[in-house]
């Protein structure tokens, strides 16, 4: 039996998660081939660079005192919580990193409480205790509050606690007496960590992972729970429907450092990737062919919210894109599917339209992101809350949402959220700013963000996460300004923009190509308004004086893709192709849009 560790590391976004895995592999000297100072290995996604967010979760093994320990580096949003329920099923044990200031958050309880579920030990890390205001003491007293909530258990409860900072590269035991490494961490993992149960018998692997490779095709990974695997075996997959496919395993590999070794067989309670398995899909079983037993398939969170997607048929189409038509949609949303647990697709109400259903707008974004990226041309109406019927009464889903910020705005914060039907549950002091806790419909949360960052000088920490589905709360007031739309199709001149100033503000700038019926700003009253911004000044030969002042324009608003999605309005789509991205109106010619409206 090797002597093998298996464990994640959870946390709220931006805890430090991906810095403490860095740190470990930093420590185990695999940085060797990979010197890239300044940057995280492992959020090696453009996305992820980009965000400062992990997307998705990542394996990596070190080896520490002969012992092999395998660490999955998981993602901190509940919007990915997808990855997070997956992963956990590979693990024995998890290391919960905590912020010392800012102590425990919405997304710390989500991703504790799928781990205390499955019964794994937790080690408690509390980092950054080099920022100013940290109190470790007090956050320790709250992850074991947490804890005792969740309905942990005595042995989990019993949790060992390190303090450090991860970037700066220690821990220790006590947060007054720093040290210079983090072996502390590593001591901490071989003495609290169990290691796999050795499993005599026929093998049984479930399937929580995925790779692809353009040579071989998809890999399945997991962990094997129950004897051993060979190369050249012949195995089965057993389906969720029961159904069995002969299978023969071609290669096997192990994780070691940062890439993959190939070996010829595994022993239980490590986890590897196989190749030459067709037809899996996420929660399947490996198991002996004769004998086959299934385990138990992963449960996964519905999704609460949906948007729709559909093909780019506005009069700029495929001048960006590789990818237009409504079959390079359908192949690719079903490609995604393979890998995103937490995604389901249904087809619209037109053959090229799709209903895309997801964990919230981050979750979505990331993808329409990665597609624009690869060359994707699409269009994508606004997100709309899943509603269900439970016990004949209408139920939608309700978040909790957390904001923290300084106390002199927070009378504003608590003005726009119970605006949008927020309940305020909880108000306090931490040093010196407020900590506040609602109940809001998921409704609410679309285009909040942006209201609350604008209404507190950008002071807000904003975090949410699913409670459950509770009765409607009732119709929202969302957007209350109407769009600047374009009358006709040409190129937007200064001279035009400057006589409309005061109309509202833009979202295009001079010489920008705009097409009739696109958005090209915000509307100062309710309502929409046609206006002309492609006029030209008419030269003449006759000179005027003083007409030829300078024009000066206000900059226009540059929305990135959530903003875009939370701004919209029911009868309006954001067009999204690899250079560019607009906001128009579904129906273009405005005499549709009159019929329509009477």
């Amino acid at each position: 039996m090797p002597n093998i560790r298996n464990i994640a590391i959870i946390a709220h976004v931006d805890h430090g998660k991906t810095t403490m895995v860095d740190k470990m592999i930093f420590y185990s000297n695999l940085y060797k081939k990979h010197e890239r100072p300044g940057e995280l290995i492992l959020d090696s996604n453009d996305l992820e660079r980009e965000r400062g967010i992990t997307i998705l979760s990542k394996n990596v093994s070190v080896s520490y005192k002969g012992v092999k320990i395998n660490i999955i580096d998981t993602p901190g949003h509940s919007d990915f919580g997808g990855e997070v329920e997956r992963v956990l099923n590979m693990t024995d044990g998890v290391l919960l990193l905590v912020d010392a200031f800012e102590g425990t958050m919405p997304q710390t309880r989500f991703v504790l409480q799928k781990a205390l579920e499955i019964g794994l030990k937790p080690i408690v890390v509390i980092n950054k205790v080099d920022k100013p205001n940290c109190r470790p003491g007090e956050v320790q007293e709250q992850v074991f509050d947490l804890m005792f909530s969740l309905d942990a258990t005595e042995d989990q409860l019993n949790f060992p606690t390190l303090y450090g900072s991860a970037k700066n590269g220690w821990m220790s035991t006590d947060w007054k007496k720093p040290t210079d490494n983090i072996t502390s961490v590593f001591d901490a993992i071989l003495e609290h960590i169990p290691k796999p149960k050795v499993n005599e018998g026929l093998p049984q692997m479930l399937i929580t992972s995925l790779d692809y490779s353009s040579y071989v095709g998809r890999i399945a990974i997991g962990k094997l729970s129950r004897g051993q695997l060979r190369v050249g075996q012949n195995v089965g997959l057993l389906k969720a429907n029961g159904k069995l496919i002969k299978s023969k395993i071609k290669e096997l590999l192990i994780f070691e450092g940062l890439s993959k070794r190939k070996v010829e067989k595994v022993e239980t309670g490590d986890i590897c990737a196989l190749v030459g398995i067709e037809g899996f899909d996420i929660g399947d079983t490996i198991t002996d062919i004769e004998n086959p037993e299934a385990l138990a398939s992963i449960a996964v969170d519905e999704p609460t919210m949906s948007m729709l997607f559909t093909i780019n048929d506005s009069p700029f189409f495929g001048r960006d894109g590789k990818f237009v038509t409504s079959n390079h949609l359908r192949n690719r949303l079903k490609k995604e599917l393979e890998k995103n647990l937490a995604l389901r697709v249904e087809q619209g109400d037109s053959a090229d339209s799709f209903i895309v259903y997801g964990r919230g707008v981050l979750h979505l974004s990331v993808l329409i992101e990665t597609m624009r990226r690869e060359g994707y041309e699409l269009q994508v109406g606004q997100p709309q809350v899943i509603i269900k019927m439970v016990a004949g009464e209408k139920c939608e889903p309700i978040e909790i949402l957390t904001i923290d910020l300084p106390e002199e705005v927070s009378g504003k914060a608590i003005e726009h959220v119970t605006q949008r039907k927020g309940n305020l549950l909880i108000m306090e002091r931490r040093s010196d700013r407020v900590h506040l806790e609602f109940e809001i419909p998921a409704r609410g949360i679309i285009g909040l963000r942006n209201l609350l960052l604008t209404a507190t000088a950008g002071e807000a920490v904003i975090a949410h996460r699913f409670k459950a589905f509770e009765p409607y709360r009732g119709p929202i007031e969302i957007r209350q300004n109407g769009s600047l739309i374009a009358m006709e199709s040409g190129t937007s001149y200064a001279y035009a923009l400057n006589k409309l100033q005061d109309r509202g503000r833009y979202f295009i700038e001079s010489h920008q190509e705009v097409y009739a019926g696109q958005v090209v700003g915000e509307n100062t009253r309710p309502g929409d308004l046609m206006i002309n911004v492609t006029k030209s000044k008419k030269l003449s030969n006759m000179r005027a004086s003083g007409s030829d002042e300078k024009i000066s324009l206000a900059p226009p608003i540059k929305f990135t893709l959530e903003e875009a999605l939370e701004y919209i309005q029911g009868d309006e789509y954001v067009e999204v192709t690899p250079k560019a991205m607009r906001i128009r109106k579904i129906l273009l010619n405005e005499h549709d849009r009159k019929r329509q409206n009477k």
